[in-house]
């Protein structure tokens, strides 16, 4: 039997021990050093300059460019005609019947299955995993893909691959004053540097090679992690991202033969990211996932092959898609054993599933429609139009980069980006310190105010000592990336001229 007691006495001293408010002195201060470039600074300009031009104030420009990240839908991408008609049954399943003649039959067989496998539809909750049927698509697209069978059981779907990867490394990052780390590569994409610092992670660089067009130097990488090591730190994995964010190299099979060698030497968890794997611009270039390499090599993830562990990440908002806001995702484990993965699952069930939408779109990202089927010549037509122009865009922007005067640019063999090296004066240098800003970052917002386009300063991704970069997308409407180019290029000249030493 409970028994009650008199509430304690909390003298003066004892007070202090209460609730503290949230401020800014009490938040946790992992929350506070995390870093999200992409949606930094400069972005934060870009709104307050934004508000100033509707408020009626006369600027340089008239527009602003969003060039800091991979959004192609608010850069005027229109989206697929069967993916959004599919969704659209899904969501309105009476518009089949209210319009009969307006959807084709593959669009309406689509919808159908998807609806037999939702039960309440798109606004109850799915099994914590994934939608049963979407991740039956999603083992299909990987066996086709890789000429290796996928299991639907090892795939968990996810709000945009971000979420999959931040829920790995939930699991992988241990708590109680261990100092565990994960190899990233350096440029990196910052969702990797803000997830290690809120989970309290090490970040153990291994810096890509600028020289060798962004590739993985294995010197390099065994260094960083003999260096890591050597320093206290418990080295759990190495994060991959192919094609590359922000340097847009894509890896050969040699490289990530040589990758999947250490991992499974040094006993490390592969975290693969390839939403890019849809944009492949070098004409001889192939993309060939870590999965695909590492049965190859016969490690075949099996029930009790746990020699090399993989984690696969997609996602459908790059590509040929461009669906961002419908974060769709999923991650498929390979190696991983039946009790960590129950561990995915019970963190998947915390938010009880991913959104249904998002789930839908990826299925239909990794199961578009067919020779034969009545969307198919709509979808191929659309598809190829959409990377044939952005192969020519990005064309377009290394060549008028690397023609602006200390700009030098790698050309992107795939991805969304280019990572122009910047070559600053020391009078520019000495302008950024006295204003409290990385000189990088200081361009970037000088290029803002006087060209209203939105770059990324390369010191959020990171970079080798002594240099200086910045992102920019390929994104902006073809019609409109000639106009977009001169402003860069003239707001660039004139930065140029203001600060010569």
């Amino acid at each position: 039997m409970l028994r009650r007691t008199a509430p304690r006495a909390f003298s003066a001293a004892a007070g202090s021990l209460r609730g503290l408010p949230l401020d800014g002195t009490t938040i946790n201060e992992n929350v506070k050093s995390a870093k999200y470039a992409v949606r930094g600074a400069v972005l934060e300009r870009s709104m307050e300059l934004q508000r100033r031009m509707a408020a009626g104030e006369k600027l340089p420009f008239d527009t602003i460019v969003p060039c800091n990240i991979g959004n192609p839908h608010a850069c005027m991408q229109l989206p697929l005609s069967f993916h959004r008609e599919v969704l659209s049954l899904c969501i309105s399943p009476t518009l089949a019947s209210d319009l009969p003649d307006v959807f084709k039959k593959d669009v309406v067989d689509r919808a159908k299955a998807y609806a037999a496998g939702l039960g309440g539809g798109v606004g109850a909750y799915t099994n914590s995993q994934g939608i049963p049927a979407v991740r039956e698509e999603i083992a299909a697209f990987i066996t086709e893909r890789d000429g290796h069978p996928a299991r639907a059981d090892r795939i968990y779907l996810t709000n945009g691959a971000s979420e999959g990867v931040r829920i790995l490394l939930t699991c992988l990052l241990r708590s109680g004053g261990l100092k565990d780390g994960l190899l990233t590569p350096i440029p990196q994409y910052p969702l990797y540097s803000a997830s290690l610092t809120l989970l309290g992670g090490t970040l153990v660089p291994y810096h890509l090679s600028e020289g060798g067009n962004w590739g993985v130097e294995m010197d390099n990488l065994r260094e960083s992690l003999a260096t890591a090591r050597a320093g206290g730190v418990e080295v759990r994995g190495i994060a991959v991202i192919n094609p590359g964010n922000p340097t847009g190299n894509i890896l050969a099979e040699k490289q990530i033969k040589d990758i999947i060698d250490m991992a499974v030497e040094e006993k490390l968890v592969v975290l693969a990211d390839e939403v890019y794997q849809s944009n492949i611009w070098k004409k001889d270039a192939s993309f060939s996932s870590f999965k695909k390499v590492a049965c190859d090599m016969g490690y075949t993830g099996e029930e009790g092959d746990e020699r090399l562990q993989l984690v696969s990440f997609h996602s459908t908002s790059k590509g040929y898609y461009g669906e961002c806001g419908l974060r769709g995702g999923y991650m498929e484990v390979h190696g991983i054993g039946a009790e960590v993965r129950a561990e995915l699952y019970k963190l998947s069930s915390l938010s009880l599933c991913s959104n249904t939408i998002g789930q839908l779109a990826t299925g239909i990202m990794i199961n578009p429609p067919k020779k034969g089927d009545p969307s198919y010549d709509t979808f191929t037509k659309e598809r190829d139009d959409i990377l044939s122009s952005l192969k020519r865009r990005s064309d377009m922007v290394h060549k008028a980069l690397n023609s602006m005067e200390g700009v030098t640019c790698n050309q992107a063999d795939g991805a969304l980006y280019a990572f122009p090296r910047i070559r600053l004066s020391n009078k520019a240098k000495k302008a950024a310190e006295a204003k409290g800003v990385p000189a990088d970052e200081f361009y970037c917002l000088e290029i803002l105010d006087q060209s209203g386009i939105v770059l990324v300063p390369g010191s959020g991704f990171g970079q080798e000592e002594g240099t200086l970069h910045f992102r920019t997308t390929f994104l902006p409407a073809e019609e409109t990336m000639h106009e977009t180019l001169k402003r860069l290029s003239v707001a660039h000249e004139k930065f140029m001229d203001e600060h010569r030493d």
